[in-house]
C-alpha cells in the first residue's frame, strides 16, 4: 500500500512540473541563481513573474534594472545569464559578440506623462511631440496644442522635457517612433538608446522620470506606462497613424502588433498602420548566447535559463501581462521563439530536445 502510495505522489508531482512548465529537458536537476540586467521598462512585470518563477522551479533570479544598454553590455562581458532590452540588437552590434536569440516576453506601451495643473485630458501627434522635445514648442498654450486640445485650458507656461540620462531601450523606442513621424527629428536627431536631446532634464531610469514629472510642474517625458499607472501621474492619448486618439491599453498595444513578425523576432511596432493601435507600443525581449557554455557556466544554470523564458512564454506567465498594465504576447512570437529556443546549445548540444 505505501509503495502504491508513493508511486501516486510522484506522478503527481511530475504532472504539476510538466503543467507549470516543468524542466527544459525534464532532468532532474538542483535549483540554480540566474542573474539577468538591463531594462527598467518590463520592471514591474518581471518582479512578478520571476517570483512565480521560483514558485515553480526553486530558481532565483536576481536582475539590475540599469538600463537596455547597460544589460547588453553586461550581456556582452558575459557577466550575466541574460539581458533585458526594449531595443533589440542591430546587425552591427550582433556581429560584435557570439550568437544571440532574442526573445520577446511582453508587450507595453511608452507614454507622454504629464504634470499640468487643472489638465486632466490631453491629446497630442506625434509631430507635435517630436517638436516639444527637439525644443520648437515651448509654450504648454501654443496654438497647435490648443488645436489638439478644444476647450482645455492650457497654462501659459513653459514646457520642461523630461528624458532619460542613461542608455535606455524606452528612449530607443520613443526616439524611433519620432523618426517615423517627424522628418525633422529623423534629419537632427534620429533613433538611438542615447539622444542629444536639446533642452529639458535628464533622469536615469523609468522611475527617475517618472518621479520627475510627479515632482515638476509643467513637465513632460516618455516613460513605460506601468510607471505612470503606478505614480498616479497623467498621461496623454496620442494621434495615429489612421488619425485615431487613442489610449494606450492592452487591446490597442496588442492591435499594434497585428502586423508580420521575422522569424528572429527582431522588429519594431511603433507608429503602426493598424485600427485602434496605440502608436508607441513594443515588444521587450530578453537576450540570450546560443552557445550556453561561457564563463565556467554549468549545464544545470543554462538549463535553468531555458527553463525561465519558456515560463515566461507560457500562458501562466503571459496572463500575468494585463494586471501589471502590459499586454500578452501574440501567439506568432511565442511560437516563433519556442522554435528559436530550441537552437541553444551546451558545448554544442542543443539543450531542448
Amino acid at each position: 500500500m505505501k509503495k502504491i502510495i508513493s508511486s501516486v505522489m510522484t506522478l503527481l508531482v511530475a504532472i504539476a512540473v510538466v503543467s507549470c512548465g516543468g524542466n527544459a529537458t525534464n532532468e532532474v536537476r538542483s535549483a540554480q541563481e540566474l542573474s539577468g540586467a538591463g531594462a527598467t521598462f518590463p520592471l514591474p512585470f518581471y518582479n512578478v513573474v520571476f517570483e512565480e518563477f521560483a514558485q515553480v522551479n526553486g530558481d532565483a533570479v536576481a536582475y539590475g534594472g540599469i538600463g537596455s544598454g547597460g544589460g547588453v553590455r553586461n550581456l556582452r562581458d558575459k557577466i550575466v545569464d541574460f539581458a533585458g532590452s526594449d531595443a533589440f540588437l542591430s546587425d552591427k552590434e550582433m556581429s560584435d559578440m557570439n550568437a544571440v536569440i532574442h526573445v520577446p516576453t511582453c508587450m507595453g506601451a511608452v507614454v507622454l506623462a504629464y504634470n499640468l495643473d487643472g489638465v486632466n485630458n490631453l491629446n497630442l501627434s506625434g509631430d507635435v511631440i517630436a517638436d516639444i522635445f527637439a525644443g520648437n514648442i515651448k509654450m504648454w498654450n501654443d496654438e497647435r496644442l490648443a488645436a489638439l486640445n478644444p476647450g482645455v485650458e492650457l497654462p501659459a507656461e513653459a514646457i520642461i522635457p523630461v528624458f532619460r540620462s542613461d542608455g535606455s531601450g524606452t528612449t530607443f523606442v520613443f526616439t524611433d517612433y519620432l523618426t517615423k513621424v517627424s522628418p525633422m527629428w529623423k534629419e537632427k536627431f534620429g533613433a538611438g538608446k542615447s539622444v542629444n536631446f536639446p533642452s529639458g532634464q535628464a533622469a536615469k531610469g523609468n522611475p527617475g522620470v517618472a518621479g520627475v514629472i510627479k515632482q515638476t510642474k509643467n513637465s513632460i517625458g516618455y516613460v513605460g506606462s506601468e510607471y505612470a499607472f503606478a505614480q498616479k501621474i497623467a498621461y496623454a492619448k496620442i494621434q495615429n497613424q489612421c488619425g485615431e486618439i487613442v489610449e494606450p491599453t492592452a487591446a490597442s498595444i496588442s492591435a499594434a502588433a497585428s502586423g508580420e513578425i521575422p522569424a528572429d523576432t527582431r522588429c519594431s511596432i511603433t507608429n503602426s498602420d493598424a485600427t485602434g493601435a496605440y502608436p508607441i507600443s513594443t515588444f521587450t525581449w530578453m537576450i540570450i548566447y546560443k552557445e550556453q557554455n561561457y564563463s565556467n557556466r554549468s549545464k544545470e544554470q543554462a538549463v535553468a535559463t531555458l527553463d525561465l523564458l519558456q515560463y515566461i512564454l507560457s500562458d501562466e506567465a503571459q496572463k500575468i501581462t494585463s494586471e501589471v498594465h502590459y499586454a500578452p504576447l501574440p501567439s506568432k512570437a511565442k511560437e516563433l521563439s519556442l522554435k528559436n529556443l530550441k537552437t541553444v546549445t551546451y558545448d554544442g548540444v542543443a539543450i531542448l530536445q
